[in-house]
């Protein structure tokens, strides 16, 4: 971890790149965005050129009569993936944003949304839903059981970490963060073991994540908590980046290192539990992205939160494009993807962090 964390440097003191640099990479991200959007929009079994897919965004608008195929078009484009895609969206800057904010906060390029134990906590939340067959809100059971899971889950973590007691820093929350999820995990695999054949396919399903259950309903309710966290997590950028020349330089200079700490730990735990509570767990994103614009942009927090929320969005749209093109008619898991992308990526960090100690 020594290597690793020789890479990483969240220091508002660190290089800072041109700005005409900066701007030239927002230009380039913007652009593929808009690009990979519409494309999300109009590639799947039902593949639309861009006259048909303008056509379609627009039947909405204009009011016009339509024919049998142009209103096939439309509802594709509005009924299916047009909300597919924005929860691609909210998904991706959600998981990204945390993911910066958490590196910052400990200081440390491994912590993502996972290690305070939303992830894993949603994930036996769902997992008990589906395996003691409780419903007591319905279709919306599952969702619910694994957001209260996820958040109970961070603030269990929290509570046995206290790290505004006296010795106990950031890191000891890590590694509570770490232990709780290994238990977390021994549980969620006790009741796998006790699933039936049809609960096991529900629970795989939801473990590696899927778009494919998206609605304009989710979506109204996801939405709401990613655009106030996100701004929230801008908010509090200046005080990231003096969090990251230590707490004591922090606190010299005005910033309140334990509210500081429990705001951003709620914040994210909304994020990523609302995120992932419909959608189930999507892992890497939180870890991949901001180190992809920390070093191309440098570790300002204020451009790398929504530098990473953009590319977060833009990932993710890449990832479920992937998950519904690569098998048709079949979906692979998006979980399966992002595995396949973080794994190397995690491997490379560790490489580059060997290479640079190497040559210090």
């Amino acid at each position: 971890m020594t290597s690793i964390r020789s890479d990483f440097d969240a220091s508002p003191v660190a290089p800072q790149r041109p700005a005409d640099r900066t701007a030239l990479i927002a230009t380039l991200l913007a652009v593929f965005f808009v690009v990979t959007f519409l494309a999300t929009i109009a590639i799947g079994p039902v593949s639309l050129n861009l006259s048909e897919l303008a056509a379609a965004l627009s039947s909405r608008f204009s009011g016009a009569e339509l024919d049998a195929d142009q209103a096939l078009n439309a509802a594709v484009v509005w009924d299916l993936r047009l909300a597919r895609s924005v929860t691609a969206i909210i998904v991706g800057a959600s998981l990204a944003t945390c993911g910066a904010a958490m590196q910052g906060l400990f200081g440390n390029p491994l912590a993502d949304p996972g290690i305070v134990g939303v992830s894993s906590g949603a994930s036996l939340g769902a997992i008990a839903v589906i395996v003691l067959q409780i419903s007591a809100f319905g279709i919306w059971t599952l969702p619910i059981g694994a957001f209260a899971a996820g958040v109970a889950t961070t603030f269990l973590i929290y509570g046995l970490a206290r790290p505004g007691r006296e010795g106990a820093d950031s890191s000891r929350l890590l590694l509570v963060g770490i232990a709780v999820n290994a238990i977390g995990g021994a549980f969620a695999g006790y009741l796998t073991y006790l699933a039936t054949a049809d609960q096991l396919q529900t629970l795989t399903f939801w473990s590696m994540g899927s778009l494919s259950s998206a609605k304009w309903l989710t979506v109204g309710i996801t939405i709401i908590p990613a655009i106030a966290g996100i701004a929230l997590l801008m908010a509090w950028a200046r005080p990231l980046d003096l969090l990251a020349l230590g707490e004591r330089q922090a606190r010299h200079l005005g910033v309140d290192v334990k509210g500081l700490r429990r705001k951003l730990i709620f914040v994210t735990a909304l994020l990523v539990a609302a995120a992932v509570s419909f959608n189930g767990t999507i892992g890497f994103v939180g870890l991949v992205v901001p180190h992809i614009f920390r070093l191309l942009i440098g570790p300002g927090h204020l451009k790398l939160i929504p530098f990473s929320a953009v590319g977060g969005g833009l990932l993710v749209m890449l990832a479920d494009l992937a998950a519904r093109t690569m098998d048709p008619p079949n979906e692979v898991p998006i979980g399966v993807i992002m595995g396949s992308l973080g794994g190397p990526f995690f491997l490379w960090m560790i490489w580059r962090g060997k290479a640079r100690g190497a040559q210090s």
